[in-house]
């Protein structure tokens, strides 16, 4: 019989849970989702390979259950730091950085990659996740262009320049010097694509706002682009 972890059965299946998402977190850092084998999970999990089956029929269950997990913390973080923003500028500019920041600590495989890979329906519920945060966006967009802070334009595509731009270039620097610069150039190539006057402050920050928080295992938003 396997190691009981927890006080309750219950609570044994979420920390293994948690340790096969955390494992395929980390594992998808380092290589394609392809690559990876359910032994490979259950291995730098360090539970056995049927504890696996306990939780997920397959490897493409096993990854949208970690999705699905993911983004609901994703979208957590995002929402918590846009709750006391009320200015849609504002708001964009806390989304890009919010987005910036949480890409250092997410490992999501790329969708580019997936639909090579992943049966039809899979990457269809993928693909919703990715819903969630095109939809915030082109809230935050909708809002600036209905104030007049920002020209007409095609939504829907700026939301796609945009996170091609944010999620999908170069990696945020971890140093605090070069990542302060990197977020400030960021900022302005973001504001002056979308049509915005440059911004006199700076990103707002709420009190509780920790750039190096820990967060769950992403380089990029789940299929995002």
């Amino acid at each position: 019989m396997p190691k009981i972890t927890g006080n309750t059965l219950a609570e044994h299946r979420e920390r293994t849970r948690r340790a096969l998402f955390d494992s395929l977190g980390q594992l998808l850092a380092t290589k394609p989702f392809d690559k990876i084998t359910l032994s490979d999970v259950a291995t730098n999990a360090h539970v056995g390979r049927t504890a696996v089956y306990n939780h997920f029929a397959d490897k493409e269950d096993l990854l949208l259950a970690y999705i699905e997990d993911e983004t609901r913390s994703y979208v957590a973080r995002l929402s918590q730091a846009l709750e006391d923003v009320q200015d849609p500028l504002d708001r964009l500019r806390v989304y890009i950085r919010e987005q910036a920041l949480l890409k250092q600590h997410y490992h999501f495989p790329s969708g580019a990659r997936l639909t090579d890979t992943l049966s039809r329906d899979t990457v269809g519920r993928l693909h919703s996740h990715a819903d969630i945060m095109e939809h915030m966006l082109s809230q935050i967009l909708h809002e600036a262009i209905d104030q007049g802070q920002l020209p007409n334009q095609d939504v829907a595509m700026s939301v796609q320049l945009i996170h091609a731009c944010v999620l999908g270039g170069r990696p945020t620097p971890a140093n605090p010097m070069q990542r302060e610069r990197y977020m400030h150039s960021l900022d302005s190539f973001v504001l002056q694509a979308v049509g915005a006057q440059q911004a006199a402050h700076p990103v707002p920050v709420s009190l509780d706002h920790d750039d190096d928080a820990p967060t769950p295992s992403l380089s990029r938003c789940p299929m995002a682009g």
